[in-house]
């Protein structure tokens, strides 16, 4: 006579998904990639409004700033980022463009001055810089990390390099708490370094 098992133990239980993340780090990667590229425009736009006329305003310069964050949101690109993310990104970032720019020229090189960048390195940089000061939820090995993926995928061949340098002292500034913490500083902080 064949011995009869309980359904309930002849059947495995459902597999259960671990919950999804709340936070969806390709869209963000992806607003960032286009807050980068509206920096890119804002600059050059900023460039040829200050070469035209010497009395740039700033309400000229916000009237800019919407107008690229408009044609942003146009993007193809859009639809797939992090919308919210995008949105904090760009108005923090726009609104506050000089004052980042200030933040990290200390950190740049002596051979190089914040007028000398290319746009790219600048546009990497003020993003990052509003990422480190402004948002203290994103570990600061993210903020370096993304920063220079996006300085190597847009920028030239050695500027992901220079991004990571000004990147790495600043980081001491902004989040000596966060380093102290995971008992790092400077440069054995752990942070990626280029090739």
């Amino acid at each position: 006579m064949p011995t009869e098992r309980p359904e309930d133990m002849s059947e495995k239980p459902p597999a259960t998904k671990p919950p999804k993340s709340k936070i969806d780090f390709m869209g963000r990667r992806r607003a960032r990639a286009l807050v980068m590229q509206g920096l890119y425009q804002y600059q050059l736009l900023k460039n040829a409004t200050e070469n035209t006329t010497k009395n740039a305003t700033a309400n000229t310069t916000a009237a800019t700033a919407e107008e690229i964050r408009l044609y942003l949101m146009d993007s193809p690109n859009y639809a797939r980022c992090d919308e919210a993310y995008f949105d904090t990104l760009w108005r923090g970032v726009s609104s506050q463009y000089e004052a980042l720019r200030n933040r990290f020229a200390p950190y740049v090189a002596t051979e190089r001055d914040t007028q000398t960048l290319s746009p790219v390195e600048t546009a990497v940089l003020v993003l990052a810089t509003w990422e480190l000061s402004e948002r203290l939820d994103i570990p600061y090995r993210i903020v370096l990390n993304e920063a220079i993926d996006l300085a190597k995928t847009y920028g030239g061949t050695d500027g992901h390099k220079f991004v990571n340098g000004v990147l790495d002292k600043l980081a001491v500034q902004c989040r000596a708490d966060e380093i102290r913490v995971s008992g790092i500083r400077g440069q054995e902080s752990g942070i990626r370094k280029t090739d």
